[in-house]
């Protein structure tokens, strides 16, 4: 409104139609992406990290080590199979661990080389290959999958629609199949499958890991990187202009335009760019890499495959899109200036840190006893006199055989003088087996009377014998007390 005009006159000089409003609205619908195949080097290291994990996720179920499943996170029986290593719920501090170790390393390779992690090894990433794969067996290339979407239902679509939509539930379902398979013995949970006889929680999570992947790899693919992961949003913290990420080279590329091969660049005062769009037609979340570093981008390299084949056409050196960090691009580094910089204060605490972790698991899992030993007192009588005037505490002792193989044990008590075990002072267990064993403990009448009233303390000591000639014995104290009445 110009100044010295009434709210007034305003109204009367404003058009009687609603054309100068606008509506914004919250909901936009976001067009389907229609990503192209694409080959070169880091299309086959995606490949190379998809049949990786699969293989391992798949296979590792199958696999027995000591006539067990090799990978098994038994929660009924409260214990978890790791190959040659047992723990149990008391053990939480090695999952800590792990994932101290997972997060730092993630904090270390996205600040060296951003988000690897999205790009190559995570699931979203791994399964949308797989599904996308499936997707161009059955309904061609990126340009014959746009017209049978734009076309009419024929047959051919109707089955083409279809054999893609079983495809992808028979992955979901197979791959939560075999998520279970780590909680469920999985040659347990395939006969029950079989038989039709699975339980209801077994058939929930088969159903909903199942329909998850389905989901995911199949309908919202970008949309869970751009807006469910929150991983995409706090990226930037662990970036700076060191970090080695993805970039367009605009000084090389600039201005962009379509030529024909024979033409020199330089002569026509245009880059190296010929706007082709074949690196937005690549890109799974379909952003264009030209406009910069973007927080949609998962780092999956593969716009560098497809714009160093257009090079190679053109008759021009490869890396207009290239690995590349924020400074190199603006201040035109070589590769081994770039690279020089990698070892920077940031860069040196995440791998100290990390390193100090992965060291303390090790020792700890190294030096670990291969059994554990819980002594709790029996409150229903904390003492009594018995034959000979002798006292008595009773306690109830928890074996724990951490090992796969039949182990025996010798209990003894320390402390006091004339302490002694009445029963029952040795235990055989069989393989990862626990029990619980009552121990009666005693102390003569004059050791009594000399200690006086009270709890004394006093200690188990809990031996695991040799099982064979050369094994050393192991040797675990815990410590208690003794009451004396008055």
């Amino acid at each position: 409104m110009p100044p010295g005009t009434s709210p007034e006159a305003a109204r009367a000089a404003a058009p009687a139609d609603d054309s100068s409003v606008t509506v914004v609205s919250l909901y936009q619908k976001q067009r389907k992406i229609y990503a192209r195949a694409v080959t070169g080097v880091f299309a086959r290291w995606r490949w190379a990290f998809v049949w990786l994990t699969q293989i391992l996720f798949y296979g590792l179920p199958w696999l027995l080590w000591n006539e067990r499943q090799a990978v098994l996170f038994d929660l009924v029986s409260r214990r978890f199979y790791i190959f040659g290593l047992v723990l149990y719920p008391q053990d939480l501090i090695y999952l800590t661990a792990l994932l101290m170790i997972s997060a730092y390393a993630l904090f270390l390779f996205t600040t060296v080389a951003g988000r690897l992690w999205c790009g190559y090894a995570c699931p979203q990433t791994v399964y949308t290959e797989i599904f996308m794969w499936i997707e161009q067996r059955l309904e061609g290339d990126r340009v014959r999958r746009m017209k049978l979407d734009a076309g009419p239902w024929t047959f051919e679509k109707l089955w083409r629609k279809s054999a893609k939509q079983l495809a992808w539930i028979a992955v979901g379902l197979w791959t939560g199949f075999t998520f279970v398979g780590y909680f469920t013995p999985i040659r347990t949970l395939g006969a029950a499958v079989a038989a039709m006889g699975l339980g209801p929680w077994e058939t929930f999570w088969i159903l909903f890991y199942g329909f998850a992947t389905y989901g995911n790899a199949g309908w919202m693919r970008e949309q869970v990187c751009k807006y469910m992961c929150p991983y995409a949003r706090f990226q930037s913290a662990m970036f700076d202009k060191d970090t080695l990420i993805i970039g367009y080279d605009p000084e090389r590329g600039e201005p962009r335009g379509a030529r024909s091969r024979k033409l020199d660049p330089r002569a026509a005062g245009m880059g190296d760019c010929v706007d082709c769009t074949l690196c937005v037609q690549v890109c799974p979340t379909g952003i264009d890499i030209r406009k910069g570093l973007q927080y949609e981008c998962i780092g999956c390299a593969a716009c560098i495959d497809v714009c160093d084949g257009v090079m190679d056409k053109m008759g021009y050196p490869r890396g207009l899109i290239r690995y590349a960090t924020q400074n190199a691009l603006a201040a035109n580094l070589s590769r081994r200036q770039m690279l020089a910089r990698v070892l920077r204060p940031r860069v040196l605490i995440y791998t100290a840190i990390l390193a100090l972790i992965v060291v303390a698991f090790g020792w700890s899992l190294a030096t670990r006893t291969p059994f554990r030993a819980d002594v709790v007192r029996d409150r229903a009588a904390l003492a009594r006199i018995v034959d000979d005037g002798r006292i008595e505490n009773i306690y109830r002792l928890q074996v724990m055989n951490q090992a796969e193989a039949t182990q025996s044990y010798r209990f003894s008590v320390q402390g006091l003088p004339g302490i002694a075990i009445s029963e029952r002072a040795e235990l055989t267990l069989g393989p990862a087996q626990a029990q619980w064993v009552t121990l009666h403990v005693q102390i003569p009448h004059a050791s009594a009377r000399a200690l006086g009233a009270g709890a004394h303390p006093m200690h188990f000591a809990i031996e695991r014998l040799p099982a064979r000639a050369g094994d050393a014995p192991v040797r675990v104290e815990e410590k208690s007390t003794f009451v004396v009445p008055r």
